[in-house]
């Protein structure tokens, strides 16, 4: 006997298709009883609001991946390692961990608390306190001029990578086209006299691959080289067909990515802690001078390297946070993730010495002759003692898949950055992700092109210089006081409560409103204040080129208060109440027009004392209550 279901009726406000859902309760007498439901079509998850469900990663670890891809980069092998070295070794690490722990990781977990919460991109995050979106935009920004010269650095490596497969390395002697009459190995280049001579391995990295011979200065730059415009454009190949599906890309390609840099970089420690002189350079990495500690640059320089190592304040964490789900433990994820990043740069330290004292030992030079940060590192210096070894090409492509890797994964969260943080402010670009990003990768080619010329090393130099050095931890410095103070530590606190149900203890919170903002504030200081001009070798910028670079930089900064006045702008009535629209979170824009306005009480910059009394008195009436229960 078949059972009649009788159509339920819809809600007034309920779009689109629908599907019945019939449930068999019970069979009674051969009848039938059966239960309905209407549920939505599968494919398509709809939330409370009414909104289309936001996209999430496959698996946890794709997000962990992705994220320690993106903070675990270049500088990890290049920068820190020499800073530790140069700054009494051992001893660098006590204000290194130092700024670790009072800002680095506060400011990590904000971060990724921040994007996952709120479930936005770099933008629309700042929906808890519009008049502070500007700041969105600025990291925003950075992040794209960052990928205009990232990206030709991965493209370098890919283009020592094609020249490793040889019988023998282009870099190791001076008979070579491109080689100049100052080219000379190591063993003739020992005298004072010669401080003019280049080794074959410094004259393949300017001459043969940049060109740099064949321009003036920034002002002379010349055509792109087509060899090293076809190795960036399949970067771009490469990075648009991880990016173009969203997360669901992505997250696979970190998996390659985000692991064979420590797959390789134990590959190379073995291989190079047993050659001659290598221990006498670990030595050296890890001697112990905490005299050095007396300098206030080794502070500055620990403080300068936390803040871009981990990554902070390009958007990146915010954005790849936002396709967490809702309960995730972003707490934990941040000490993982920025622990990791410390423990790698230390990691590689011994890599990176290890061949360093063994080339000090093989051309009996001092250690401080051969040890330097930067590009030469991995461009100049590791090739050089890499061509030594029996079956050096082999150990060349090793190496530079590995630096390959370790800059895909860091321009990838760079331009996701860039997609997300657009994509969710501008809603009519969600349906059509792909051709956006295309757009994105295609328009950070065309400019990364000025980097591949001739002279495009000036001009690598001067994007390096200014894009993302005091305009960042500017950014970073009014995200920090958006959140601690306008949006209160308290709000926020109850947010990262409500999703992973423990509240940041008080560390955390005094962290996020006193230690790190002061922190930042210092930084930003301190930037202008020992502030150089650019330089490359003996070449000096001229001043417009200088100018450039400074409206770079401020085209990002100026995001900030441009946002601020058109905010204050667009919105009705009189200033206080534009204001009290502009600093309170859109959900609670209701209690503006009832004139209650949190951000106008004192309570409200003070009430963090004041909550604590409330909830330990909550905790209190609990137990007695409990206690009541029992009895």
């Amino acid at each position: 006997m078949s059972s009649l279901v009788a159509p339920e009726k819809l809600p007034s406000d309920t779009m689109g298709p629908k599907e019945v859902e019939l449930t068999l309760v019970k069979e009674q007498n051969g009848v039938q009883f059966t239960s309905s439901a209407i549920v939505a079509p599968a494919p398509t998850q709809i939330n409370s609001s009414g909104e289309e469900e936001r996209e999430t990663w496959g698996k946890k670890i794709d997000f962990l991946l992705s994220v320690i891809g993106f903070a675990v980069d270049l500088a990890n092998v290049w920068r820190f390692p020499y800073l530790c070295y140069k700054n009494g070794g051992g001893a660098f690490l006590v204000p290194y961990l130092f700024f670790m722990v009072i800002a680095g990781m506060p400011l990590f977990y904000m971060e990724l608390a921040l994007g996952q919460y709120n479930r936005e991109g770099a933008a629309g995050v700042w929906k808890i306190c519009p008049i502070f979106k500007g700041v969105g935009f600025t990291v925003i920004l950075i992040s794209l001029y960052v990928g205009f010269y990232y990206n030709v650095i991965i493209s370098w490596a890919l283009f020592y990578l094609f020249s490793s497969f040889t019988s023998e390395l282009p870099w190791v002697h001076c008979n070579n086209t491109w080689n100049s009459p100052n080219c000379s190995d190591w063993a003739d280049n020992s005298s004072i006299g010669d401080i003019y001579k280049a080794t074959p391995a410094q004259e393949y990295f300017e001459r043969g691959v940049l060109h740099i011979q064949d321009s003036n200065g920034i002002d002379d730059l010349g055509r792109p080289r087509w060899q090293l415009t076809s190795c960036l454009a399949v970067v771009i190949v490469l990075l648009y067909f991880s990016l173009w599906k969203g997360v669901k890309t992505s997250g696979k390609v970190v998996w390659i990515t985000a692991t064979m840099p420590y797959v390789v970089l134990t590959v190379l420690l073995l291989r190079g802690v047993t050659l001659p002189g290598a221990i006498d350079g670990i030595k050296a990495y890890l001697s112990v001078d905490f005299l050095k500690l007396c300098d206030a640059k080794v502070w500055i320089e620990a403080a300068t390297q936390i803040c871009f190592s981990l990554g902070v304040g390009f958007g990146v964490l915010i954005a790849f946070s936002s396709y967490n789900k809702f309960s995730n433990n972003c707490y934990r994820d941040a000490i993982i993730t920025s622990s990791i990043n410390s423990l790698t740069s230390f990691f590689s330290g011994f890599v990176v010495f290890s061949f360093l004292g063994y080339m000090s030992h093989k051309h009996n030079v001092a250690l401080d002759k051969v040890a330097r940060d930067g590009a030469g590192l991995v461009f100049v210096i590791y090739p050089e003692a890499i061509a030594t070894l029996p079956g050096s090409s082999v150990w060349a492509v090793i190496f530079f898949i590995m630096l390959l890797t370790l800059g895909i994964d860091s321009a990838m969260g760079g331009m996701e950055s860039v997609i997300t943080g657009l994509i969710d402010e501008f809603k009519c670009l969600h349906k059509h992700r792909e051709l956006f990003t295309l757009f994105i990768v295609v328009s950070t080619f065309l400019i990364s092109l000025f980097c591949v010329t001739n002279g495009g090393m000036y001009v690598f130099t001067l994007l390096d210089h200014f894009a993302a050095g005091t305009s960042i931890l500017f950014g970073v410095l009014i995200e920090a006081i958006g959140i601690a103070w306008f949006y209160g530590v308290d709000r926020f606190s109850d947010d990262i409560e409500e999703m992973i149900g423990q509240r940041p203890g008080l560390y955390w919170r005094l962290c996020w409103k006193f230690v790190s903002p002061c922190f930042l504030l210092f930084m930003v200081v301190v930037s202008f204040a020992t502030f150089n001009p650019p330089n490359y070798g003996t070449y000096s910028f001229p001043p417009w080129a200088n100018m450039v670079g400074w409206c770079l930089a401020i085209s990002s900064m100026s995001m900030v208060p441009l946002y601020a006045i058109y905010k204050l702008c667009i919105l009705p009535g009189k200033f206080c109440d534009r204001l009290a629209y502009a600093i309170t979170p859109e959900t609670e824009h209701h209690l503006v027009d009832n004139g209650e306005v949190r951000q106008f009480t004192l309570q409200h910059w003070l009430r963090e004392r004041e909550r604590e009394r409330e909830r330990e008195r909550e905790r209190e009436r609990e137990r007695l209550y409990t206690g009541w229960m029992k009895e």
